[in-house]
């Protein structure tokens, strides 16, 4: 951040509606809301979470407690308040930045109905390792504080003080854990290091073409690596403006791509689907856009040609990453074809390794399926305290198991064709159903249940559930419908529910996913 303000000092920086600052007046608002971190008593290594939306705020806020040798834990905005409440508490977060409300739900209210009875003496007694909580607004409830008043106790801190926190921070010290679920459902927190993400978004931004004065729209949210590392960090190293949207739009995306001079859109291909496909797209300016970057799920052929040929986007490239190394493991080149776009994930980024594991964990030969297992400097120092999560992910001579399913070409190309985890990806957000099938499982009238990922021409794909009724029940599908709304993160609650007498089973009693799915 430091030497993003020396170098690009007078270029704007970020363009929040009406507020727009340089890179200078960046750097300044970041060492102030570091300054106020040491106020409150953060110290080099604890956890501070960030629970909002893509705003500016979130942007000063999370630099701030990296700059303050704090760990940043984003926090999902889909999250209801017991979803919040976990990662919080696995975390051990001392400090939590939360907005005010946002899409019409108060997110203090949520947590406090979470986290209201438990032996904390702090703002939420049932969260007592977190002492402060800070409202990204003007006003906050009683035994919160409001952003000005967490700043203002950064007053009295020397500058020469956040300087020399910040000097003291190593290249392996962590700076982010984000949290991702699993095959067990429970949410685990990847350690990233500061070196690790700046090696890995600096050759992002190289592979993708991100140059000074590019005007990015950050749409992926910031609680994911997408529009935090490829975005944030992202345009930092190279003097990109950050156009924050806090929710996914169309009309407001092709509002800002023409209003604000757009150059680079990446997102899921979902959001450049609805962009070419929207009625009034012809009245709207998209000339300046030159960088589309897609993926997390699989990309029509025809919409990368579409996005050449009808809006003369110069670059289109597709990658595949996963949080446990560090949101990027292949992406595709500038000078690759439009059908190893379309068809593939890309090679390889620098210095590391791609295999598709065969029998015993040897490479298996080009065109087989088998596990991705990625190795190099991407891969994450291990899941937070947990020693054995991390030895069952990560083998003894570093090569991480993805759990997702892919086939190698000849020219080391990957294509992603299943996933062992299960998991399915709702409009650019990764669902895993053993997450989803224990919330489900809550439910006083469900007596076993199952959640397949089936497709969806607007999301990609959407959830259903298989459902056994406990006997007498009358449970609909409407009523589990509504109540896993109340319960869960919107783009996990299953879209349709079929109930069934038992579930299919093999002779060791998993259930077999892949005869639910054939029945779709």
């Amino acid at each position: 951040m430091r030497d993003a303000a020396a170098r690009y000092r007078d270029r704007e920086a970020v363009a929040d509606g009406r507020v727009r600052i340089s890179y200078a007046q960046l750097g300044q608002r970041v060492e102030r809301a570091a300054a106020a971190c040491l106020g409150a008593g953060i110290e080099p290594g604890d956890r501070v979470a960030v629970w909002a939306p893509n705003t500016l705020d979130w942007i000063v806020s999370a630099l701030g407690v990296v700059t303050a040798g704090a760990v940043l834990v984003p926090l999902n905005t889909r999250f209801k308040g017991a979803e919040a409440a976990y990662v919080l508490q696995r975390s051990r977060a001392r400090l939590l930045f939360v907005t005010g409300t946002f899409l019409g739900t108060s997110y203090v209210a949520s947590l406090r109905r979470a986290a209201a009875e438990g032996p904390g003496s702090g703002p939420l007694p049932g969260l007592p390792h977190l002492e402060q909580v800070v409202v990204l607004a003007e006003d906050a409830p009683e035994a919160f504080r409001t952003w000005k008043d967490f700043l203002a106790g950064g007053d009295a801190v020397p500058a020469a003080a956040v300087r020399e926190r910040a000097d003291a921070l190593r290249p392996d010290a962590p700076c982010d854990i984000i949290f991702t679920s699993g095959t067990t459902g429970s949410p685990k927190g990847a350690v990233i290091t500061h070196a690790q993400t700046l090696r890995c978004y600096d050759v992002w931004s190289e592979l993708a073409g991100l140059r000074e004065g590019d005007r990015y729209l950050i749409v992926n949210p910031f609680f994911h690596t997408f529009g935090y590392k490829a975005g944030i960090i992202a345009c930092l190293m190279r003097g990109a403006t950050m156009i924050p949207q806090p929710v996914f739009d169309v009309d407001t995306v092709l509002a800002n791509v023409a209003a604000e001079r757009i150059s680079v859109l990446p997102g899921p291909p979902t959001l450049h689907q609805s962009l070419l496909d929207h009625p009034q797209r012809d009245h709207h300016d998209l000339s300046a856009l030159r960088l589309v970057v897609t993926g997390a799920a699989v990309v029509p052929l025809r919409l990368v040609e579409r996005l050449r040929g009808e809006l003369h986007i110069a670059t289109v490239l597709t990658a595949y990453g996963l949080s446990e190394a560090g949101g990027i493991v292949t992406m595709c080149r500038r000078a690759d074809p439009p059908e190893v776009i379309a068809a593939t994930s890309g090679r390889a980024i620098p210095d590391t390794e791609v295999r598709i594991a065969g029998d015993g964990g040897g490479p298996a030969p080009a065109g087989t399926p088998g596990e991705v297992w990625v190795r190099g400097h991407n891969v994450m120092r291990g899941y937070f305290e947990d020693p054995d999560e991390t030895r069952r992910t990560i083998t003894p001579d570093g090569w991480l198991r993805t759990g997702d399913v892919g086939v190698l070409d000849t020219a080391g190309n990957l294509r992603i064709t299943d996933r062992i985890k299960d998991m399915f990806i709702v409009g650019g957000f990764n669902a895993y159903p053993a997450e989803i099938e224990q919330l489900l499982g809550l439910h006083p009238d469900i007596a076993d249940v199952a959640v397949v990922g089936v497709p969806d021409p607007r999301l990609g794909e959407v959830g259903k559930a298989y459902a056994v009724r406990r006997p007498g029940a009358t449970l609909t599908a409407d009523d589990l419908i509504a109540w896993s709304r109340r319960e869960m993160a919107n783009y996990k609650v299953p879209r349709t529910v079929e109930f069934v007498t038992e579930l299919p089973r093999n002779a060791s009693g998993k259930v077999l996913k892949r005869e639910l799915r054939s029945r779709v």
